[in-house]
């Protein structure tokens, strides 16, 4: 009941929270709204006394270089003007060099006095026609009365260098200010007068090349008061500084501004134009030796127009993320409960992965040595899936003292795969417990898994049934990598290599019904490694994504070797797993990781008997059987008892094939080799009729009445409980069948 009262305050809560949520954000955007406009204002306003205060700065840094390299220009060629007005060639060449070698001279003249010259007026001019291009100078004669020009009577007056005030250019008609400077001759004597123009159009350029913002108002002042530069240039040359800053206006403050920059003060204020617009005035002296000032005006609506505009932008913007937000808030409410289904699905999936990880892992042997019973053989294997399951595999088990094995690799990864390697080790597993031929499991494997493939997947897979008594190794390779063999691990012996174990390339499980497998041979010597791998160690990368490749997992092979002196199969792979592990470094695995190695360790021991007897398929001369494994009794020195379970077990066996190993009527033999070692006593059955495999009779169900229980089975089952192992081999078309019972036994 408390439950569902929670449910249903659920959606009142959230309701109510979402509008609590919202009128929260609201306040919060106001208020941050408000601050922000206020501090950017402020900010602004800083920002508008740093901006005019560098662009004052670098007017004057820019006035200054032309004023330097105006006098600059004139001090380096003035002691080459000549001292006498009849070297006329000499002083035009001088003024045309000056001219061109300077891109802020506009012209340069020299003028002689007449009372040096015989009192005749001469000067010469040199100009550019282009405005400061340099290309084109023009040189003229004065042919006026210079000595009536401020650039000369002041020098004239003074003896010392003087800028001028701006006048319109008799030649070169253009507005313009000077720079003049007197010539001495060796004596000391004032023989001539140099200048050099500088357009104030080309000045008004300079100053104004670096403007941010294109309405701010720059006007450069001489010391009496008249404009250098302004924003029109129709106003250059006149005294109408407040005009040019404001218009016709009525603000007295514009005209204090013009006293202050007159007087050489600094500062800054408010001025109001003939609009009643506001402009806000830094002015300052640039030049105190040339007694030029300069104002920057930069009006209020063009200051805060951007900011106007994006705080405008952001209130927009605040408003429309409420909205979304209450869209949102609205959104997640409606999704909250399928969020969280969709979270508990999550869990859930995840439970199962993790489930079917733990499933697959018990269909893959676990437990190593699997065999410590037996010392003929020592098997290890290791899967590292890439994902929570994978589509590797490898199993193996041992049946009639054979070696049933395999390892593969299902295409994909994840799920899917896993599902079809947990079908393809049932079938391993169902078919090869009644079957030995290799080639016949694969077919059967093949039928079945190509007959419901509608998914497309395949399977590659190396399938091999290693004889443990005799080391004959019966395989087929549906597209697996080839194993490797390490021969002759044991110690002391000659002759220690690998090899790749030859397979011929059937295709993959599951690819085409009807398909034959082609088997193939080969022979295991003792204290030799069988090592099988998926190429998900191969094909290992590391972060450059280069593989770790068959060549390494060879140098892997052999490095280990030199440094132990005997071959272990878990250690093997263990090295291999670190050494894959090193080569990708913090690359990510991208496959699944299979090895699986069996050890093959038989020993060849000293045989201490070795008798045979071969007896026709008749069974009148089972007696003589008798006799004989009577004798190889008493020779080992076996009680009564065990020779009577051994005479028992060789009667059984012998008669069966008798009895079904040649047709009736034929006449055949059967051969009974014993051999016995100190450890082991072995009978090896051979005929040569038709190919029978006792060992793949079921055993009889001996708890069945007499009436209940089949023909047949019995003969076997006796066998079974009577020896250690037994073991069918079809070899060069002989049935072979061994006994084997271990001395001592009792």
């Amino acid at each position: 009941m408390r439950k569902n009262d929670q449910e249903n305050a659920n959606p009142f809560l959230q309701k109510w929270g979402n509008v609590l949520v919202l009128t929260v954000v609201a306040m919060l955007a106001t208020l941050t709204l408000l601050g922000l406009s206020y501090y950017s204002y402020k900010q602004l306003q800083k920002g508008i006394v740093r901006y005019s205060e560098r662009e004052l700065t670098e007017a004057a840094l820019e006035i200054r270089n032309v004023i330097n390299a105006m006098e600059l220009a004139m001090q380096n060629n003035v002691w080459g003007v000549p001292m006498h007005a009849d070297s006329v060639n000499e002083t035009r060449d001088l003024t045309c060099h000056v001219v061109r070698d300077n891109i802020h001279v506009m012209g340069c003249g020299v003028a002689y006095r007449p009372e040096e010259n015989n009192g005749v007026k001469l000067g010469i001019f040199a100009y550019d026609m282009e405005s400061d291009s340099s290309s084109n100078i023009a040189i003229r004669d004065m042919q006026y009365d210079y000595t009536k020009r401020e650039w000369y009577y002041e020098v004239e007056r003074t003896r010392q260098p003087h800028w001028t005030e701006p006048y319109l250019g008799l030649t070169t008609n253009r507005l313009s200010t000077s720079y003049s400077m007197p010539v001495f001759d060796d004596e000391g004597n004032m023989s001539a007068i140099a200048f050099v123009d500088v357009s104030l159009e080309w000045l008004n350029h300079v100053i104004d090349q670096d403007n941010i913002n294109p309405n701010t108002i720059k006007i450069l002042m001489s010391k009496t008061g008249e404009l250098l530069v302004c924003p029109d240039m129709r106003l250059n040359n006149t005294r109408s500084f407040v005009k040019a800053l404001a218009g016709n206006t009525t603000d007295t403050m514009a005209t204090e501004v013009e006293r202050r920059m007159l007087a050489g003060e600094t500062g800054q204020t408010q001025v109001r134009d003939e609009k009643g617009d506001k402009l806000y005035v830094f002015y300052a002296p640039v030049n105190e030796h040339v007694g030029w000032s300069m104002a920057v005006a930069s009006y209020h609506h063009d200051i805060y127009r951007n900011l106007n505009k994006a705080l405008f932008k952001m209130a927009f913007l605040a408003l429309l993320g409420i909205a979304l937000l209450a869209i949102i808030l609205w959104g997640v409410t409606r999704q909250a409960r399928r969020l969280q289904h969709i979270r508990n699905e999550k869990e859930r999936i995840g439970s199962e992965l993790r489930i079917a990880h733990d499933i697959q892992q018990t269909m893959i042997p676990k437990d190593f040595p699997p065999y410590p019973e037996r010392d003929d053989v020592i098997i290890y294997g290791l899967l590292e899936p890439a994902k929570y399951v994978g589509g590797d595999l490898f199993d193996f088990y041992i049946r009639d003292e054979k070696l049933f094995f395999c390892i593969g690799d299902v295409s994909g990864k994840g799920i899917p795969a896993s599902l079809v390697m947990a079908v393809t080790r049932s079938l391993f597993r169902t078919i090869s417990a009644h079957e030995a031929n290799v080639s016949r499991i694969m077919d059967l494997m093949n039928e079945s898994m190509a007959d419901t493939n509608e998914s497309m997947m395949f399977v590659t897979l190396f399938l091999g049934v290693l004889d443990l008594p005799t080391g004959r190794l019966r395989y087929c390779n549906a597209g697996h990598d080839a194993p490797l063999i390490i021969e002759n691990a044991a110690p002391n012996q000659d002759g220690n290599g690998i090899r790749p174990l030859p397979v011929v390339p059937n295709l993959p499980l599951g690819i085409m019904q009807g398909y034959k497998y082609e088997g193939q041979e080969d022979l295991v010597k003792p204290h030799s490694i069988i090592f099988l791998y998926t190429d998900g160690l191969t094909e290992a990368e590391n972060e450059s994504h280069a593989q770790f490749g068959e060549e390494n997992v060879v140098q892997t092979i052999n490095s280990y070797r030199k440094e132990n002196s005997t071959e272990d199969a878990k250690e093997l792979i263990s090295i291999m797993k670190l050494k894959v592990k090193e080569f990708a470094g913090a690359a990510e695995q991208s496959d699944d990781l299979t090895m699986l190695a069996i050890d093959y360790t038989k020993e060849l021991r000293d045989i201490k008997l070795k008798r045979s007897i071969t007896l026709p398929n008749d069974v009148q001369t089972i007696p003589q059987l008798s006799e004989f494994v009577e004798g190889v009794a008493e020779e080992l020195q076996f009680n009564m008892e065990d020779t009577m379970s051994l005479n028992l077990a060789l009667e059984e066996a012998v008669v069966n094939v008798m009895n079904y190993a040649y047709p009736k009527g034929t006449v055949g033999t059967v051969t009974i080799d014993a051999e016995a070692s100190d450890e082991r006593l072995k009978f090896v059955i051979t005929d040569q009729g038709a190919p029978f495999d006792p060992t793949a009779k079921e055993n009889a169900d001996i708890t069945l009445s007499v009436e209940d229980r089949p023909i047949g089975g019995l003969g076997i089952f006796l066998v079974r409980q009577l020896m250690d192992s037994i073991n069918y081999e079809r070899v060069n078309g002989c049935n072979v069948l061994t006994l084997r019972k271990k001395l001592g036994d009792g």
